[in-house]
């Protein structure tokens, strides 16, 4: 799976201080990705159809995910454009959901 420090490279933070909200982040995007796709992450090959595994476009798309979230942290974006999900991550995972 995802290291903290690949994912603390990936948002250019150096300290520990919020280890725990970018964890949390991480978690989150995870189960986001599995709601998405409709099937469940697993290290390796996946057994089944309800899972796949963690390739380096789902990678990618779990970092697009944790990035977002760590730089809008709130629900509405105040002063600018309001902000959605990336659409790169709907592109990056589209193709494995489940129909």
């Amino acid at each position: 799976m995802i290291e903290l420090a690949t994912l603390k490279m990936h948002l250019r933070v150096d300290g520990d201080e919020e280890n725990a909200l970018i964890s949390g982040y991480l978690e989150a995007a995870k189960a986001h990705v599995e709601q998405h796709c409709d099937r469940k992450l697993v290290d390796g090959n996946p057994i089944d159809s309800a899972e796949m595994a963690l390739t380096r476009d789902v990678e990618q798309a779990i970092l697009l995910l944790v990035g977002h979230w760590y730089s809008n942290r709130e629900a509405v974006v105040m002063g600018g454009a309001p902000s959605a999900v990336p659409l790169a991550v709907d592109r990056l995972l589209w193709y494995r959901k489940r129909f």
